[in-house]
This record gives structure tokens, C-alpha cells and sequence, in this order.
């Protein structure tokens, strides 16, 4: 567990937020996990179609464990050629989590996984599942571990106005179970999941005159560091 303060969330920021994030506070947590994939495959093949079937085949083991597949997400802009990501989600009552997630990085082609455990903040709910279509922009942040609440509720401020403004949609922004480096440095790395229609929109908002880029400019002067890349969703059923 990563340990949030569900009452300084409910006392402090996390109370500006709209109902989703105070679902998640009073709710209790919604755990993920994010395999980062350096796939194999032979010359002229892509990369993660095999991998893709595999986990397609392996889905109701699964979802008979608590679990769900959220999706593959493979590269455009800022991951090599043979890397992915997997996304799974997990109820709380979760059998066989553990075995699951190692069987998945023991599936034919997998070169080398790098898992990172998630919790949910503010989004997704309960339930939710990535759209298809458009690109999907993974972007980390690292902050502060005692400014994760003032982070979660500027972003969510901003999301109202980024949203109803433009052709994207707010998947999740999750917090990384924090490793000794995290605790040693006092930080947390949270990863945000974002749609947008095209990159034609992803540039167009940024416009520094919105609303919602007033509020993540004020995220960004709690943010240590961050770095992106463009992503295409396979939706594994």
C-alpha cells in the first residue's frame, strides 16, 4: 500500500475536489499495476501484437483472480520501437494478484518488464476502462510526498476547464508505491493517463491563456520533475 492520509485528504485540499476524488478518499483505495515491456520479436513483426494475444488468451485467468486488463499501450513518440506498457487493474480482494502479474511478465516475447505498483487518486473510478481512438499521453511527475494532496486537487481544478475545452479525456492520475530513492529523496512519482483526439490537440492545449493551464501551472511549481510520451491504446477484451 502507499500509505495515503485518507483524513488530511478529506481535512485539507483533497475536499476542493470534485466527487471522484472524494470517492476515492472515503472509498478506500483502487490498485493497478503498470508493466513497462521490452518486447522481442522477429524482424517486420510489431512488436506487441504476439504479446497482445497472449495476454488476450490469459485474460480470464485474470479477471477469475479480481483483475482486469485495462489495456496495451504501445509507442508513438518517446519509447523505443519494442516497448509497452500494460495497465491492470484490481479489486481489492484480489486471490492471486501476485501470480498474475508475474505470469504476465513470463508471457512469450516479454524481454524485460519493469512493474510499477499504482494507487488511484482522484481518477479512474471504480469501474472506468480507457476509450478507444486518439492518442494516450503517459506523463510522470515527481513532487513532494506532503504536496500529493495539493497536487491531486490542482489537477482535478484543472481538469474541469481542459476537458469541456478540448477533444480529450482525463483517464487517471495514479500514485507509484514509493521505493527506498522515493523515501530517501521525500518524493512520490504519480503518472498521469491522458486521451487526446490527435497531437493536433495535445498542441493546441497548451494555450498558457486557459483556465486549466492557470491551475497546472501551479502544479508545475510543486513538480520536481516530469516527462511524457504518445501512446496508442490496444484494447484487450
Amino acid at each position: 500500500m502507499i500509505g495515503l492520509d485518507r483524513r488530511r485528504w478529506l481535512a485539507g485540499a483533497g475536499a476542493l475536489v470534485a466527487a471522484p476524488g472524494v470517492a476515492w478518499a472515503a472509498g478506500g483505495a483502487r490498485m493497478y499495476d503498470y508493466l513497462f515491456l521490452d518486447l522481442d520479436a522477429p524482424p517486420g513483426t510489431p512488436p506487441a501484437k504476439a504479446y497482445a494475444d497472449a495476454v488476450r488468451a490469459r485474460a480470464p485467468a485474470i479477471a477469475a483472480a479480481g483483475g482486469a486488463v485495462l489495456g496495451l499501450f504501445t509507442p508513438q513518440l518517446g519509447w523505443h520501437a519494442r516497448q509497452a506498457a500494460l495497465l491492470v487493474g484490481w479489486k481489492p480482494e484480489a486471490t492471486s494478484r501476485e501470480a498474475e502479474v508475474a505470469a504476465l511478465g513470463r508471457l512469450a516475447g516479454v524481454g524485460k518488464v519493469e512493474r510499477q505498483r499504482l494507487e488511484a487518486t482522484a481518477r479512474p473510478a471504480s469501474g472506468d476502462r480507457p476509450k478507444p481512438g486518439g492518442i494516450y499521453v503517459h506523463r510522470w511527475f515527481v513532487i513532494g510526498a506532503d504536496d500529493l494532496a495539493e497536487v491531486v486537487a490542482l489537477s482535478a481544478e484543472g481538469w474541469r476547464d481542459f476537458e469541456a475545452r478540448f477533444d480529450t479525456n482525463i483517464f487517471g492520475l495514479f500514485a507509484a508505491e514509493r521505493t527506498t530513492a522515493d523515501k530517501a529523496a521525500g518524493a512520490i512519482r504519480l503518472l498521469l493517463v491522458t486521451r487526446y483526439k490527435d497531437h493536433g490537440v495535445w498542441e493546441t492545449s497548451r494555450d498558457p491563456s486557459t483556465d486549466a493551464m492557470a491551475a497546472f501551472m501551479r502544479r508545475q511549481k510543486l513538480t520536481r520533475d516530469t516527462w511524457a510520451a504518445s501512446t496508442l491504446l490496444t484494447v484487450i477484451p
